[in-house]
C-alpha cells in the first residue's frame, strides 16, 4: 500500500514539474521584457531589433503549449494565471500606447491577435484582457495610413471572429460610453482605408461582415412586438455616436431597444458609407439578404395587421436614417424589384411592390397611413429608378394625351363639365357655382406650355366659394403654401439634378398607343383614394394628399403635364389628378345641399382642426373634414405649380397674387 502511494506520489510531482518549468520561463520571459526599458538607454532602436518580439513568441509559445497540457484537467494554467493576475496585457497596451521602443504598437498588436486566436480558453469576458482589448482598439486608427494598419486589421478581425462564435462578448467589447465610440471609430476608419488586398480579405477571408448584421438582426428581433408605429415615427435624433434615445423625449414600452436598433443600423450605413467599395456591397448585401428579405419581408406580408404595421413603421424609419448609396440600392431592389417594366393593370400583387400599394388602400386605415408613410420617405431618397418604377414608366411616350384632335379652345372645352353626369343642368341651377368664370382659352408659352397663371388659376378656382373656409381665418391663405413649396422644390430639384432629366416633354407621336393608357399601380391607388376623399378618416386624407404633393414636385415634364396642367387633352378613357378633383367637386357641390348650415359647420370644423375650439362630434363631420382637406390641397398643388414654373419666363408674374387668384 505505502509503496503504491508513493507511485503515485511521484506522478504527480513528475506532472506538476514541466508546469513549474514552463511559469519559471514565462516569468524569465516577461521580467526580460521589463528589464529592457530599465536597463536601455538608446530610444531610437526599433522594437524589432530588440528581443521583445522574440520573448513574446516565446511567451505565447508557452501559454498554448501549457494549454494543451492542461486540456484533460480543464484548468486554467500557471502561465494563463500569471498573465492575468499581473495584468501583463494591460501593460503590454500602455507600452504600446507610447511607441517605445518605436513599432512596439505593431508588436503588441501581433501578440493579442495571437493571444486571442490561438488560446482556446475564453479570454474576453476576464475584466484584465477585455479592458486592454478596448484600450487598444481606441489606439488603432489614430493616424491614416498608419504603419500598424496591417496588424490593425487582423486584430479586429480576430475580434469579430471571437463575437461571431460568442455574440454575448459584444457587450465586452464595445460597450456604451467613450471606449464604443472610438472602438467603432476605429473599425470604421479601418474599411475606409484599408486596401483592395485587405478589403478583399476581410470580405473573404474573416467573419467581420456577418457579425455585423447579425448583430443588427438580433437588436431587430429582441424589439417587443407591441411597439406603437405612433413612437417609433416620432423617435428620432438617433445616432451610431449617440444610440441612446434622448432623454427629453416621452417614454414608452420598448423605447431603449428601438433606440440601441437604430444606433447600430446608423452604424452600418454609416461603414457601408465610408467602406471600400468591396466591403461596402458586401455589408450591404447582407443586410438586404439578412434583415430586409428574411425578417421584415415575412412580417410585411403578415396576416397580422399588428406585424404589418410595426414592420412597415419600422422600415419607415429606417428609410429616413439611410444615406449610403450602397444601402439604399439594396433597399430600393427589395422594395421596388429590378424590373422596370410597366405592371398591366390586371396583373396579380406578385411582388413585395404590389402588396404594399394594396396595402396603401386597405381596409385598416392604420395600416393604409403607415404604408402611405413608407412611400413618402421612398420618395424622398436619391434614387431615379423609385421615380422610374412606380411613375415615368408609365407616363413615358405621353400615351395619356388625345392623338388626333384639335388643341381645346376653351376651358370648357377641356374639361368637357356638360358632358359629365355630376354637372346636370339642374345641378348647375342650384345656386352653387365654381368660385370663378373659368378663363378663356389658356395662353401659352412659346414653347407651348400653358401658362402658369392659367393653371394657378384652375386650382384656386376649383373649389366653390360656398365650401371655402380659409378667408375667414389667418395663416392659411395661398401665400404660405407658395413659400412653402418653393423650398421643398429646390430640394427636389437638387437631388434630382445628376439624373439629367429633359427640360420638355418629346413630341407627341401621331399614332395611337398599341395598349390603352394605365397609370400604374401607384397614381391609380392614390386617385382612387382621392376619389374618396370626402369619406374618409381626416388623417388618411393628409397622407393621400401629402404623397401626392410629393409626386407633383418632382421637376419632370411629364410628371408635371400630367399631375398639373388642368389643361391637357387626355384620351378618351384617362383620368389626371384634376379630372380626379373635378369629379370630387362634383360630389362635393351635390352633398352640400344636403347638409343643414353647411357654412357654419364648415368653419366650425376647420377650426376645431386648427385648435381654437373644443373638438366635438358633428353631423357630417367626415365629410366636413374632407372639404376643408380639399381646399387646402387644391391650394397647394396651385403653389407647386406656380414655383415650378421657370423664373425666366415672360409669363410668370411674381407680384403678390391676390387670394384666390394669381
Amino acid at each position: 500500500m505505502l509503496s503504491r502511494l508513493g507511485a503515485l506520489l511521484q506522478e504527480a510531482v513528475g506532472a506538476r514539474e514541466p508546469s513549474i518549468d514552463l511559469l519559471e520561463a514565462f516569468v524569465e520571459h516577461w521580467k526580460g521584457i521589463t528589464n529592457y526599458y530599465i536597463e536601455s538607454t538608446d530610444e531610437n532602436t526599433p522594437a524589432k531589433k530588440t528581443d521583445i518580439p522574440w520573448r513574446l513568441k516565446q511567451m505565447l509559445d508557452i501559454l498554448v503549449y501549457e494549454e494543451k497540457q492542461q486540456a484533460a484537467a480543464g484548468e486554467t494554467g500557471p502561465c494563463l494565471e500569471y498573465l492575468l493576475q499581473h495584468k501583463i496585457l494591460e501593460t503590454l497596451c500602455t507600452l504600446g500606447k507610447a511607441e517605445y521602443p518605436p513599432g512596439m504598437r505593431q508588436q503588441v498588436l501581433q501578440f493579442f491577435s495571437k493571444v486571442l486566436a490561438q488560446v482556446q480558453h475564453p479570454l474576453l469576458h476576464y475584466l484584465n484582457v477585455h479592458r486592454p482589448v478596448q484600450k487598444l482598439l481606441r489606439l488603432g486608427g489614430t493616424v491614416p495610413g498608419s504603419l500598424t494598419e496591417k496588424e490593425e486589421v487582423q486584430f479586429t478581425t480576430v475580434l469579430c471572429s471571437k463575437i461571431q462564435q460568442d455574440p454575448a462578448l459584444l457587450t465586452y467589447i464595445l460597450e456604451k460610453g467613450r471606449v464604443a465610440l472610438k472602438a467603432r471609430e476605429n473599425l470604421l476608419l479601418l474599411v475606409s482605408v484599408a486596401s483592395q488586398a485587405a478589403a478583399t480579405y476581410l470580405v473573404q477571408s474573416s467573419p467581420c461582415c456577418p457579425a455585423i448584421v447579425e448583430h443588427l438582426c438580433q437588436l431587430y428581433q429582441s424589439l417587443p412586438s407591441s411597439l406603437d408605429p405612433a413612437d417609433i415615427a416620432a423617435l428620432e435624433g438617433i445616432s451610431w455616436r449617440l444610440p441612446s434615445a434622448p432623454s427629453d423625449e416621452a417614454s414608452f414600452p420598448g423605447k431603449e431597444a428601438l433606440a440601441a436598433f437604430l444606433g447600430w443600423f446608423d452604424y452600418c450605413d454609416h461603414l457601408i458609407t465610408e467602406a471600400h467599395t468591396v466591403v461596402s456591397d458586401a455589408l450591404a448585401k447582407a443586410v438586404a439578404e439578412k434583415l430586409f428579405v428574411e425578417i421584415l419581408q415575412p412580417q410585411l406580408l403578415h396576416v397580422s395587421e399588428q406585424s404589418v404595421l410595426t414592420s412597415t413603421a419600422l422600415l419607415t424609419v429606417m428609410l429616413r436614417q439611410l444615406r449610403s448609396p450602397a444601402l439604399l440600392r439594396e433597399a430600393v431592389a427589395f422594395l421596388l424589384g429590378m424590373d422596370q417594366q410597366p405592371a398591366a393593370s390586371e396583373d396579380s400583387p406578385r411582388t413585395l411592390c404590389a402588396h404594399l400599394i394594396r396595402h396603401c388602400d386597405h381596409l385598416s386605415d392604420e395600416i393604409s397611413i403607415a404604408t402611405l408613410r413608407l412611400f413618402e420617405e421612398l420618395l424622398q431618397k436619391p434614387h431615379e429608378q423609385i421615380v422610374r418604377s412606380l411613375i415615368l414608366c408609365y407616363l413615358e411616350g405621353r400615351p395619356y394625351v388625345a392623338r388626333g384632335s384639335p388643341e381645346p379652345e376653351s376651358y370648357e372645352d377641356t374639361l368637357d363639365l356638360e358632358e359629365d353626369p355630376y354637372f346636370t343642368d339642374s345641378f348647375l341651377d342650384s345656386g352653387f357655382q365654381p368660385s370663378a368664370k373659368p378663363p378663356p382659352a389658356p395662353a401659352t408659352n412659346p414653347d407651348g406650355k400653358t401658362a402658369v397663371t392659367e393653371i394657378v388659376n384652375s386650382f384656386l378656382c376649383l373649389v366653390p366659394e360656398e365650401a371655402k373656409t380659409s378667408a375667414f381665418l389667418e395663416e392659411t391663405g395661398y401665400d404660405t403654401y407658395v413659400h412653402d413649396a418653393y423650398g421643398l422644390f429646390q430640394e427636389c430639384s437638387s437631388r434630382v439634378t445628376p439624373w439629367g432629366w429633359p427640360l420638355a416633354p418629346p413630341p407627341l407621336d401621331p399614332h395611337e398607343p398599341e395598349q390603352p393608357f394605365f397609370e400604374g399601380p401607384f397614381l391609380q391607388m392614390l386617385f382612387d383614394r382621392m376619389s374618396r376623399i370626402l369619406e374618409q378618416p381626416y388623417s388618411l386624407n393628409l397622407q393621400v394628399t401629402s404623397v401626392l404633393s410629393r409626386l407633383a414636385l418632382f421637376p419632370h415634364p411629364l410628371i408635371h403635364e400630367y399631375l398639373l396642367d388642368p389643361y391637357t387633352n387626355l384620351a378618351p378613357g384617362c383620368r389626371s389628378l384634376f379630372s380626379v378633383l373635378v369629379r370630387v367637386i362634383g360630389d362635393l357641390m351635390q352633398r352640400i345641399q344636403r347638409v343643414p348650415q353647411f357654412p357654419g359647420k364648415l368653419l366650425l370644423v376647420r377650426r376645431q382642426l386648427m385648435g381654437q375650439v373644443p373638438g366635438e362630434q358633428l353631423d357630417h363631420q367626415t365629410f366636413l373634414q374632407g372639404v376643408v382637406v380639399l381646399e387646402e390641397f387644391c391650394k397647394e398643388l396651385a403653389a407647386i405649380a406656380f414655383v415650378k414654373f421657370p423664373p425666366h419666363s415672360p409669363h410668370l408674374h411674381l407680384s403678390k397674387p391676390r387670394e384666390g387668384h394669381v
